[in-house]
């Protein structure tokens, strides 16, 4: 029986040491990995946050640039009908959106939402505003009706896209 308890004298505490060790060093490794992910993470902050501000700068110009007193600007001609100056703003949307198609990587999907919407409103307003004319209409009348339309609304057709992207912006920082 001596023996028992010497041995037990001798392995006991051993034992209470191995696993107090094996205790320590699990919280130490444990920590050492979220130090690691923490660091991942803010690398990774580093890297995307300007690639996503920018694609929120961009998306933000695309919408003014589609905005209707923009396309009227840019795309103002006075040979053409209005039937061709319909299709010449229509296009013109297009070619920005598709220019602008991979910013949608880098924003959500609500922004992105947002931002197919207000681009449908526009050519829809376009498309409405042609409507109200003879297609051998002079393509400045159409853009003439473009404006007074804009200003019969209560609010463009891009606004609420561009203050939904504002909000996500101050919401990265």
């Amino acid at each position: 029986m001596d023996e028992i308890f010497e041995l037990l004298k001798y392995t006991l505490p051993a034992l209470l040491v191995l696993l107090a060790s094996v205790f320590t060093l699990r919280i130490i490794f444990r920590n050492e990995e979220k130090k690691r992910k923490l660091e991942l993470q803010n690398s990774y902050k580093d890297t995307t946050l300007p690639l996503r501000l920018q694609a929120y700068e961009r998306m933000i110009l695309f919408l003014e640039r589609i905005s209707p007193e923009s396309l009227v600007m840019r795309v103002a001609r006075t040979d053409v009908t209005s039937s061709q100056m319909q299709s010449e703003l229509i296009s013109a949307v297009r070619i920005e959106f598709d220019h602008n198609l991979a910013q949608q990587v880098y924003l959500s999907s609500k922004a992105w939402e947002a931002v197919k919407i207000a681009r449908a409103n526009v050519i829809k307003l376009i498309n409405d505003s042609a409507s109200e004319l003879k297609p051998e209409a002079a393509g400045m009348s159409l853009n003439k009706r473009l404006l007074e339309k804009m200003m019969e609304l209560k609010s463009s057709p891009i606004e609420a896209a561009v203050e939904y992207l504002k909000k996500e912006v101050k919401e990265l920082f």
